[in-house]
């Protein structure tokens, strides 16, 4: 979705109207990050729109240590303006840089910069194999085919909605996520011929992400309840594009950042409702089996009053859930983690707006 969109533009117009006072400026980490083999969690940290105050964060998982500003230590520049995702390889992390138009190349282990490639409003990016990927862009109907041995755009493909937004990788294709309103279809793009050969609907209008369980099925999320499209969610058989479930959420619900446990036979997901007169109704980390009939009515975790979850990821090797509080993109946000039932572990400081997770 679109980055610190609508669904927190209370936080957002707050933050950009104090900009001038919170507007930070990196502070190297003494000689920087501890390089080691150990498995950590990376965080992009969003920054404030408009601010340039992007930086990446990481949790050194053995010893539960936190570095923050990583880039910045390590390459002694600013990562630009709202940090999107990240993508990894076997050397290399992709940081998708939305409002900065570009995607940053570092060595996975070092953080240091290797170079960068120049794209419209990137949102995205997903490896498609022969050292090829495809980036979505916010506001356009364009999907990037990049050439990742010379970082140029080799072909552009067209989509009929604007807002590519949420991909996924399964057998040879690639199932897109057009977040538009008019829009009732993921679109399969077949990594062979570089083409769109396919649209698949969905039970909903306006999707956002797709994933895929253990048994090589698609769920997508979708809707925007402030322009009056219900969320909802369609398990799809990819191979017959048949819809198997589907569920629609009764109002101004907003679900989002959908991602699988460790096992894929169940996801989780972060909602808010606005319409409600508590600001904790609705409002938290949901967890839903693949065998579900219908939507939980629980959360796993419930935000607290004028808390707002932003961030979700799951750890694949232990299944541990860690959380991103961006505290109203006003001051550094926070990264919680969770048990699969739901107990706090730990909790961490890290920059402002945790949004995204890669575990490595």
């Amino acid at each position: 979705m679109l980055n610190s969109k609508i669904v927190y533009i209370t936080f957002t117009i707050l933050s950009l109207s104090i900009l001038s006072c919170v507007k930070d400026k990196p502070n190297k980490i003494g000689s920087g990050p501890d390089i080691n083999d150990n498995p950590r969690v990376i965080i992009a940290n969003e920054g404030v729109f408009n601010g340039g105050n992007a930086s990446l964060s990481y949790i050194d998982l053995s010893t539960r240590k936190t570095y923050n500003d990583v880039y910045f230590a390590q390459n002694d520049r600013v990562l630009g303006d709202v940090f999107q995702s990240i993508t990894g390889d076997d050397n290399n992390l992709y940081l998708v840089i939305n409002n900065s138009n570009k995607i940053i190349i570092v060595d996975k282990k070092t953080f240091k910069y290797k170079s960068e490639i120049s794209v419209s409003q990137p949102r995205y990016l997903c490896l498609i194999g022969n050292n090829k990927a495809l980036v979505s862009s916010m506001y356009r109907s364009k999907l990037q085919v990049i050439d990742l041995n010379t970082n140029q755009i080799t072909k552009e493909i067209s989509l009929p909605y604007p807002n590519t937004e949420g991909m996924v990788a399964l057998n040879n294709k690639v199932y897109i996520c057009p977040w538009n309103i008019q829009c009732n279809y993921i679109y399969q793009f077949d990594i062979a011929t570089e083409r769109i050969e396919d649209s698949i609907h969905i039970s909903g209008y306006a999707p956002t992400q797709a994933i895929v369980d253990k048994n090589n099925k698609l769920w997508v999320f979708a809707g925007n309840p402030h322009l009056n499209i219900q969320a909802s969610i369609t398990q799809l058989d990819p191979n017959n594009k048949q819809i198997l479930k589907q569920f629609t959420f009764n109002g101004s619900e907003e679900i989002i950042k959908p991602v699988f446990n460790a096992d894929k036979d169940a996801f989780y997901y972060l909602a808010v409702m606005y319409s409600s007169n508590s600001a904790t109704d609705y409002n938290g980390l949901y967890r839903m089996s693949i065998e579900a009939t219908q939507t939980p009515a629980e959360a796993l975790v419930k935000a607290q009053a004028l808390q707002y979850f932003w961030g979700l990821g799951v750890n694949p090797e232990n299944g541990n859930i860690f959380l991103g509080d961006p505290k109203g993109f006003i001051q550094s946000g926070t990264v919680s983690e969770y048990t699969e039932q739901g107990v706090l572990k730990n909790t961490y400081t890290v920059g402002l707006g945790p949004g995204f997770f890669y575990f490595d």
